[in-house]
């Protein structure tokens, strides 16, 4: 008797907790309960960091969180009030959007992107951002501190892009790095794309600052390999930090030398001397 009680008490607990299960993994209304449970009718529009410093050509990039705190579905449309000139995108999973759906008691994380204007007046500048879904607007208070702006340009005094080697023989070339933005340029380095075999070094091979407007000159020493043809050739110069880069696309004329043009006319010369020492002897037979 006492063990058909317990089978009996066993069976029933089972039947309970399948019913359990049943209610909790199948019935609709409970799930929609879940989800009730995480609406608190709290809407909120925040971002990590609402003050971001950058140089005019780089972009404030911010990241932010919408969240729908209401119990039905909304659409935000994305809107603000931007500097003339400024530009402003808004991406979800890296796509860009202007207005964003998202589910009751849900979240979604917001990339906004700002560009000012190469003209802008260091400073900081507030970017009012608001998220409207009919009657509910949610403010984002955004800050963008504009520090300056980098430029880099890369010439020679005189502005001449052009020169004249000769082959087998070395030639300087004088460069000039100039900051052409509002803060200083640091570690620029110099690079060379040549013709094929052609050598070049710089001195100095690499500038530690160059402050904004001043200029830096700089040597390019280049070697021509020996037999090179005569012609035209092209070479690109290239000043690099680590906020841009400048280039300087040269034309270079190469010539052969006086030693070698001299050997070409002598060759030439014994050359026509052989024939005419060959058709004054065998001619007359």
């Amino acid at each position: 008797m006492l063990v058909n009680f317990s089978l009996t008490h066993l069976h029933g607990r089972c039947k309970s907790l399948l019913f359990f299960l049943f209610l909790f993994g199948l019935h609709p209304g409970l799930h929609a309960q879940g989800q009730v449970a995480t609406i608190d009718g709290k809407s909120a529009f925040t971002a990590r960091l609402i003050n971001i410093e950058a140089a005019t050509n780089e972009t404030f990039r911010y990241n932010t969180t919408l969240r729908n705190g209401s119990a039905k579905q909304a659409l935000y449309e994305f809107k603000t009030s931007l500097p003339i000139g400024w530009m402003i995108s808004y991406k979800v999973d890296g796509n860009q959007v202007a207005s964003l759906n998202i589910d009751p008691g849900t979240s979604r994380d917001v990339s906004i992107e700002i560009n000012a204007t190469a003209s802008t007046t260091p400073g900081k500048y507030k970017i009012p951002v608001k998220a409207v879904a009919n009657k509910d607007t949610l403010y984002l208070n955004l800050e963008a501190v504009v520090k300056g702006s980098y430029g880099i340009t890369l010439t020679t005094p005189t502005g001449k892009l052009s020169e004249e080697l000769t082959s087998g023989n070395h030639k300087e070339i004088l460069l000039e790095v100039k900051n052409s933005g509002t803060l200083p340029l640091n570690d620029v380095e110099l690079t060379s794309q040549l013709p094929t075999n052609w050598e070049a070094s710089f001195e100095p091979a690499k500038l530690k600052q160059v402050e904004p407007g001043k200029s830096v000159n700089v040597t390019a020493k280049l070697k021509v390999p020996d037999k090179t043809i005569a012609g035209d050739y092209a070479a690109t110069f290239t000043a690099t930090n680590s906020n841009g880069n400048a280039q300087a696309a040269f034309r270079m004329v190469v010539t052969t030398s006086l030693l070698s043009g001299w050997i070409g006319i002598l060759v030439i010369l014994l050359a026509i001397s052989l024939i005419y020492y060959l058709i004054r002897k065998y001619g007359r037979r």
